[in-house]
C-alpha cells in the first residue's frame, strides 16, 4: 500500500524489486537495522554496508512505497527557506555547514548516478529564484546570503538566461535534477549487492538500549544499532513531532516543446512558493515534461481539490507554451521550526537514530544523512553533528515553533463541533465525513460499491479527529499529519504507531 492514491510521474520501484524480501519472521539479532526504505533508509543502508556491517532494511510497502517516489526530484543545495534565514538561526557558520552538506550530498547521488547505465536522468544544471511578487531586494538579499554561506550565486537581468516573464532571477551554480524512479532502483540494488538485506513488515514500535529493539506487528528484531528513516518517526521519542510540522504539497506534469524553457530548476519566493524542473524525454521527438509544485498546505486543513488546477493555471500564465497536463500528484514535507532536518541520535533511546524533517529537500536531506549516521554508528566525527542534532533546541526558529504548536492545539476543537454531514445517506460514493454519534466522533467512507465503512475518528497518535482529504481520498490528522487508509484505516503516515478503530456504524444506527 502505497501513501497516497495519486500516481506520480516516476516508475515505481516495488515492482521490481519484490522477490528481493525474506521471508519473515527474522529472530535472529542483526547488525543495523533500518525502519523505512526510501531515500534516507537506502542511502544509509548502502553508506553502512560499504563499512562493513550487516543491513536489514525493513518497510511495510516494498522498496521506494513511501514519499520519496512523491518529490519532484529537485538536488539543490540552494535551501528553501533562503540563506538569510538559515544564517539567523543556525549562524554563519551554520549555513556554511548547510550549503557544504547539500553539496556533498548532490556529489554522492551523482557519482552512484554516472556509474550506472543509463545515469538515472542526472545532469548538472542552474537553479534560479525568481520574486513572486516582482520585487527583487529579498533576491538581493539572498544573493549576498548565499555568497557568504560559499554558494556561487548571482543576480541576472529579466529575459537574460530564463524566461522574461520571470523577471530577474538569482542563478545558483551546481544545482541538479535526477530520474527519481530510475535513481531509486539503482540504490536499492546497490544496497542488494553489497549485502543488504529487506523484509518486508510493518514496524510498531522501537525501544532503544544496548541492544535495541524493534517491534513488529508480528514478531520483533533486535540489533546492534536502529535507524528510523520512515519519514516522521513512529515511536516513543519526544525528539521531533513538536519542533516540526507537517504540509501537503502538489505537482503536475505537462508536456512541452523543448524549447519552452532553458533546462534548469525555477523557484519562486512566495509562501507557498512554486517550483519547477524539466524532464527530458527518452526519445528526442517526444516532448519535454514540465514539472509544477507547491500550493502546500497544512496536512489535514484547508482541504481544496482545486489546488491541482492553481498549479495549471500559474504554469500556463508563466510559460504559455506548455500543452496537455499528464500528471498530477501530492506528498507529505515535514517543516522543521528551524529549517533544517532532525538527523541523528534519538536522546531518548540508546543505539536508535533518526532521520525526519525534510524541509522540502528530502532527496538531499535523506542522502546527507546516510553519509551523517553513517559516520555516527561507526564512532566517527562528522561537522554536521550538531547542525542537524534531533536533540537541538529551536531557539531562533521560536516563533515559528510557537504558531505551529498553538495551531495543532486548535485543532482539538473539533471535538466540540457537530457533525459534518446529519446523516450518513447525505455521503456520497467514493468520499468521506465526519459525523457525530453520541459522545463520538465517527469517519465514514462511502466505497464505490455503496458500502459504508465507519471507523472512530480519534487519530490514535493524540487524539484528534481526523479530517477527509477530498484529494489522496484519506483520514488525515490535522494535529501532526498522520494519514489512514479511506477503506481500511490502515496507517498511511506517521507519527502514529496504530491504524483507525473500526467503529460498529451498523449496529450503533
Amino acid at each position: 500500500m502505497g501513501t497516497a492514491r495519486t500516481q506520480p510521474l516516476w516508475t515505481p520501484v516495488d515492482t521490481a524489486t519484490a522477490d528481493w524480501f525474506l521471508e519473515g519472521p527474522v529472530s535472529e539479532a542483526q547488525d543495523v537495522v533500518i525502519v523505512g526504505a526510501g531515500i534516507a533508509g537506502l542511502s544509509t543502508a548502502l553508506c553502512l554496508c560499504r563499512e562493513g556491517r550487516r543491513v536489514l532494511v525493513i518497510d511495510r510497502a516494498g522498496l521506494g512505497a513511501g514519499e520519496t517516489l512523491r518529490t519532484t526530484a529537485h538536488l539543490a543545495s540552494a535551501l528553501d527557506d533562503r540563506y538569510y534565514r538559515l544564517a539567523r538561526q543556525h549562524g554563519e557558520e551554520g549555513a556554511r555547514l548547510a550549503a557544504a552538506s547539500h553539496a556533498a550530498a548532490i556529489d554522492w547521488i551523482e557519482e552512484l548516478a554516472l556509474a550506472s547505465d543509463p545515469p538515472c536522468g542526472f545532469r548538472r544544471l542552474p537553479g534560479y529564484l525568481f520574486s513572486h511578487d516582482g520585487d527583487t531586494d529579498n533576491l538581493r538579499r539572498e544573493a549576498e546570503a548565499a555568497r557568504a554561506a560559499g554558494l556561487s550565486a548571482e543576480l541576472v537581468g529579466e529575459g537574460e538566461e530564463a524566461p522574461a516573464a520571470l523577471g530577474p532571477v538569482l542563478r545558483f551554480d551546481q544545482q541538479a535534477r535526477v530520474d527519481m524512479g530510475l535513481y531509486l532502483l539503482v540504490l536499492a540494488k546497490a544496497v542488494r549487492d553489497a549485502g543488504g538485506a529487506f523484509l518486508r513488515a510493518e514496524a510498531s514500535a522501537v525501544e532503544g538500549g544496548a541492544q535495541p529493539c524493534v517491534r513488529l506487528r508480528e514478531g520483533e528484531v533486535r540489533a546492534n544499532a536502529v535507524v528510523v528513516a520512515s519519514n516522521v518517526p513512529f515511536h516513543e521519542t519526544g525528539a521531533t513531532y513538536t519542533k516540526q510540522a507537517p504540509y501537503r504539497t502538489y505537482a503536475v506534469v505537462a508536456e512541452a516543446p523543448p524549447e519552452t524553457l532553458p533546462d534548469a530548476l525555477y523557484w519562486d519566493d512566495g509562501d507557498p512558493y512554486h517550483y519547477v524542473r524539466l524532464q527530458m524525454p527518452g526519445d528526442a521527438a517526444d516532448p519535454v515534461q514540465v514539472i509544477v509544485g507547491g500550493e502546500d498546505h497544512k496536512t489535514g486543513q484547508e482541504d481544496d481539490p482545486t489546488a491541482y488546477v492553481r498549479l495549471q493555471e500559474w504554469a500556463k500564465a508563466r510559460f504559455p507554451g506548455i500543452g496537455r497536463f499528464t500528471h498530477a500528484w501530492s506528498g507529505q514535507v515535514l517543516e522543521p521550526a528551524d529549517s533544517l532536518a532532525f538527523i541523528g541520535r534519538d536522546p531518548d533511546n540508546e543505539n536508535v537514530y533518526l532521520v525526519t524533517g525534510d524541509s522540502g529537500n528530502g532527496i538531499t536531506h535523506g542522502t546527507l544523512a546516510g553519509l551523517l549516521i553513517t559516520d555516527l554508528i561507526q564512532g566517527r566525527d562528522n561537522p554536521w553533528t550538531g547542525l542537524y542534532d534531533p536533540a537541538r533546541k529551536p531557539v531562533r526558529g521560536g516563533g515559528e515553533w510557537l504558531r505551529e504548536n498553538a495551531n495543532a492545539a486548535l485543532q482539538y476543537r473539533d471535538w466540540i463541533r457537530p457533525g459534518e454531514v446529519a446523516d450518513a445517506d447525505a455521503i456520497a460514493r467514493g468520499t468521506g465525513a465526519v459525523l457525530r454519534r453520541g459522545l463520538h466522533r465517527v469517519a465514514l467512507y462511502r466505497g464505490a460499491d455503496g458500502h459504508l465503512h465507519a471507523f472512530n475518528a480519534r487519530c490514535p497518535h493524540l487524539g484528534c479527529v481526523v479530517r477527509w482529504s477530498s484529494e489522496e481520498k484519506s483520514w488525515d490528522c490535522p494535529c501532526h499529519g498522520s494519514r489512514f487508509d479511506a477503506a481500511s484505516g490502515a496507517i498511511l503516515n506517521g507519527p502514529t504507531s496504530e491504524p483507525l478503530s473500526p467503529f460498529p456504524w451498523e449496529k450503533a444506527s
